[in-house]
């Protein structure tokens, strides 16, 4: 019996260290108040300079502000879940604007969800390159294509590898 009475103590310090990640997830908290502080820039800036500009100028301006929009999504995703998941349960069920998928993303759909918000995100900047085609070089552009097609590979393995590891427990 000496052993249990070490063994809960030991216990109940683990299951609280859960807590040390909460710093991790105000400070990506921080990161989404800067995301929003560059899209409201980028906003003001491309507001601004419109008028002069070519409508090909207008979709890459569109396209940057897509681009950081999908990073700030990303970033409540990992927030809301990893919170969840890791630390504690939001009690805000009875929320009128609670998300549907709060609750129920876990940590293999959290995996997933990031790398299709990589892929998006890869997917835009190879879009932005492509519509600036006579700015970029072909090396650049080669290796963007190459590095987006990786990411878009990782996620059909990630999310096949998913799928085996569900099929097996059942």
């Amino acid at each position: 019996m000496p052993l249990h009475r070490l063994e809960v103590p030991i216990e109940k310090a683990l299951f609280a260290s859960r807590w040390l990640m909460a710093p991790f997830y105000i400070g990506l908290v921080v990161t989404l108040v800067l995301l929003l502080y560059k899209f409201v820039m980028e906003l003001v800036h491309f507001i601004a300079i419109v008028p002069a500009v070519k409508d090909t100028d207008v979709i890459l301006m569109a396209l940057t502000l897509i681009d950081l929009s999908l990073a700030g999504n990303l970033l409540l995703i990992v927030i809301f879940s990893g919170y969840e998941n890791f630390i504690s349960k939001l009690d805000i069920a009875d929320h009128v604007d609670r998300p549907d998928w709060m609750g129920t993303v876990d940590f293999s759909a959290l995996k997933l969800k990031l790398i299709a918000s990589i892929v998006a995100i890869s997917g835009i900047h190879l879009l932005k390159a492509f519509m600036n085609v006579g700015k970029t070089d072909d090396r650049s552009l080669m290796w963007m294509v190459i590095i987006h097609v990786v990411f878009v590979v990782s996620g059909v393995m990630l999310a096949w590898m998913d799928k085996i590891s569900g099929e097996s427990r059942h």
